[in-house]
């Protein structure tokens, strides 16, 4: 079996990675609107570069025609998605009408292509073919005989093998990316190693033509996404469990709010400490996190300057050192 040397270096996720071609977006467009467009120019890309909100750059935004589409792929469930589309579409709307010049002042009704928001799921947790997530579920206010004013509806559409298997029939990359995905879990559940589960599902994919593609040209690179995508999901999980132990051991009486924010400061300084293990340098952490590097460098100085220092004593000298403005 051919060995893949994993540098970890990070890149982009992997689904963007299979749908970064236009021919297969449109397939994929295609396949979930119902449509039947042939021509992969008709297709613009609009994602926006950098989205604070989308720290992680897994999202696919375009337009077709009359539609700006966003997609976005989830490992794990999020009912806070349509507070995260409002954001983005409202950013991708203002960017449009720069570009078009078109007068939101003016007397005339200013045209805008009709919004959609599509949520490819595909974690472990077990969820229906579809789900539909409504920004007005986040309301305060749950009385209803009142409406608010605004609304942003996400369609979230299980990937996963096995379901939804009309639209899986109609777009054979995501099928594929459905069946290589289920070969990494299922090499896992028969007690191989995540490095070596991987491998053989990449091996056994180029065989069969599943993603092949991809798999050969960017080998290194898929690997690399998988790896720290696994990795990545169980630090995040160990990281928020420590923010919540932390802020109800700090968050007592008059301490609670001090305590609340040692302990979010203290899942950043887990999360740092985890990617550092694993070979990431400062630079590639902090794009991941969506910060500064030379806040990852000072927590990486503080944690070998204070050797056997706890992550929660690490964000209470960095939170101390930010109010007395001693930060290097």
């Amino acid at each position: 079996m051919q060995q893949t040397n994993i540098n970890r270096n990070y890149k982009d996720r992997l689904f963007r990675l299979a749908f970064q071609e236009k021919e297969d977006l449109l397939d994929l467009y295609n396949a979930v609107s119902g449509r039947q467009y042939t021509n992969p120019d008709d297709l613009i890309i609009t994602t926006l570069v950098d989205a604070i909100y989308l720290g992680m750059k897994n999202d696919i935004s375009f337009l077709v025609s009359d539609v700006l589409n966003l997609y976005e792929h989830q490992s794990s469930i999020n009912p806070n998605m349509p507070v995260r589309g409002l954001n983005y579409f409202a950013d991708t709307y203002r960017e449009y009408i720069d570009r078009n010049g078109l007068d939101i002042y003016g007397e005339k009704l200013i045209r805008l292509p009709m919004p959609q928001y599509i949520v490819f799921y595909n974690g472990t947790k077990e969820e229906p073919d579809r789900v539909e997530l409504r920004l007005s579920d986040a309301f305060l206010c749950q009385n209803p005989e009142e409406n608010g004013c605004l609304e942003c509806r996400a369609t979230m559409i299980n990937i996963n093998y096995g379901h939804n298997k009309e639209l899986m029939d109609r777009c054979k990359r995501l099928k594929d990316y459905a069946v290589f995905v289920n070969r990494i879990r299922e090499n896992e559940r028969r007690g191989m190693a995540l490095n070596e589960a991987v491998e053989l599902a990449v091996n056994s994919c180029i065989n069969e033509g599943i993603l092949a593609d991809i798999l050969k040209k960017n080998r290194a690179e898929v690997c690399n996404l998988i790896l720290y995508e696994y990795d990545e999901q169980k630090q995040l999980a160990i990281a928020r469990e420590g923010a919540k132990k932390a802020g109800r051991e700090e968050g007592r009486e008059e301490g609670r709010e001090e305590g609340r924010e040692e302990g979010r400061e203290a899942e950043k300084v887990m999360v740092i400490r985890n990617m550092a293990a694993k070979g990431l340098d400062p630079r590639s952490i902090a794009d991941m996190l969506n910060t500064e590097e030379p806040y990852v460098k000072n927590v990486l100085n503080l944690l070998a300057e204070k050797v056997g220092k706890t992550d929660l004593e690490i964000a209470g000298i960095l939170l101390n050192r930010n109010k007395t403005g001693k930060n290097p």
